[in-house]
C-alpha cells in the first residue's frame, strides 16, 4: 500500500486535479468503457467455470455461481490486503458448498502455474513481434537482466546460494516434522491432489479454451479502452498487447490491484509509442480507476448474492 502510494503521488504530484476531472466528465468515450466491462466480467466467469471444473475430478461439485460469487469476492478483497483473496474464495466454498478447502487451495495454486505459463507464452510471442520496442522500455526504465546480475561480487553469489540452500533444509525440516501428525499429512494429501486435478478433467479441450478466454477478456477489457481517448485511438491491437504484457508483470508487485506499478509501466510504454507524459499518465489513472471499480462493484454484487444463497447441508 505504502509502495503504490509513493509511486502515484511522485507520477501525479504536478497534476492538476480540475484536469483530471475534466478526462473523466468529458474528454473520455464513455461508450467504449462501458463495451469493455463485460469482457471485465467473462474473465473473471471463465475463471470460475475453469474452477469448477478442476474440482470436479476430485469429487466436488460445487454450484457454479457459488464459483462466480467467489471469484467476484476474492478479486475485491485482494484490493484491500494483496493476494488474500484466493484463500477466502477457498473458504467461501467451503462454507457454501461443503468442498475441501485444503483441496480447493490446490486448484488454486495449479490455476496460477497454468495463468503463469500462458502469460510467459504470450510475453515471448509479444516481444519476438515487438523486439526493439521491448529493448526501448527496458533502457527507459533501467531494467537489464545484465546490468543486474553484474552488480553481483563472487561473495554475492556465495551468500545468496547459501541463503537458497538454507530455506530449502529449513522447508524440508518442517515437512518431516508436519509429516508426524496424521491431520497434517491429510491435509498435504488434499493439497498434492489439488495441485494434480488438472491431470483428470473431464474436458481437457474445454478447460484450455476457459484459460485462453481468461486472458483474451483481460486484453480486450483493457484494449477497447484505448478508443476512450483521441491519443490512444489510433495505437492499435499490437500496443495495446505490448502495454497489456507489461502490465500482466507489473501487477506481479503486491500492491492493491497492481496499483502504481502498473500506472508506471502501461505509461511509459505508452510514451515509446508516440503519447505524451500528460495524456500518459491521464488513460492510465482512469483506466484502472474505472476498471478498479468494476471490481469492487463485482464484489459487492457477489456478498450480496452469496448472501440470499442457501449453504449446502
Amino acid at each position: 500500500m505504502i509502495l503504490a502510494a509513493a509511486i502515484l503521488w511522485w507520477m501525479y504530484r504536478e497534476f492538476r486535479w480540475e484536469d483530471v476531472r475534466q478526462a473523466f466528465a468529458s474528454d473520455m468515450s464513455w461508450r467504449w468503457m462501458l463495451l469493455s466491462f463485460p469482457f471485465g466480467i467473462m474473465a473473471q466467469v471463465f475463471r470460475a467455470i475453469r474452477w469448477k471444473q478442476a474440482l470436479a475430478p476430485l469429487g466436488e461439485k460445487p454450484r457454479l455461481h457459488t464459483c462466480i460469487n467467489a471469484v467476484f469476492i476474492s478479486y475485491a478483497s485482494s484490493l484491500i490486503v494483496p493476494r488474500v483473496g484466493e484463500m477466502l474464495r477457498c473458504g467461501i466454498l467451503r462454507r457454501w458448498e461443503r468442498t475441501n478447502f485444503s483441496k480447493g487451495v490446490g486448484t488454486v495454486v495449479t490455476e496460477r502455474v497454468i495463468d503463469s505459463t500462458l502469460v510467459m507464452l504470450l510475453a515471448l510471442i509479444t516481444a519476438a513481434c515487438q523486439i526493439p520496442m521491448f529493448m526501448k522500455f527496458f533502457s527507459q526504465t533501467g531494467v537489464s537482466l545484465q546490468g543486474f546480475l553484474g552488480t553481483f561480487t563472487t561473495t554475492g553469489w556465495l551468500v545468496t546460494i547459501l541463503c537458497g540452500i538454507l530455506v530449502l533444509c529449513t522447508l524440508g525440516v518442517l515437512v518431516c516434522r508436519l509429516n508426524i501428525f496424521s491431520r497434517t499429512r491429510a491435509v498435504l494429501t488434499d493439497l498434492k491432489d489439488g495441485l494434480f486435478s488438472v491431470r483428470y478433467v473431464q474436458n481437457p479441450m474445454l478447460f484450455l479454451l476457459n484459460s485462453v478466454g481468461i486472458w483474451v477478456s483481460y486484453y480486450l477489457h483493457f484494449y477497447l479502452t484505448f478508443y476512450c481517448f483521441q491519443y490512444t485511438a489510433q495505437l492499435g491491437p499490437m500496443a495495446a498487447l505490448v502495454a497489456f504484457v507489461v502490465g500482466c508483470f507489473a501487477v506481479l508487485v503486491p500492491t492493491p490491484n497492481g496499483a502504481g506499478p502498473w500506472h508506471f509501466a502501461v505509461k511509459t510504454i505508452l510514451v515509446l509509442y508516440g503519447v505524451s507524459q500528460t495524456d500518459g499518465a491521464m488513460f492510465v489513472l482512469v483506466v484502472h480507476t474505472i476498471q478498479t471499480l468494476l471490481v469492487v462493484a463485482l464484489g459487492l454484487y457477489g456478498t450480496a448474492a452469496l448472501s440470499l444463497t442457501k449453504k449446502r447441508a
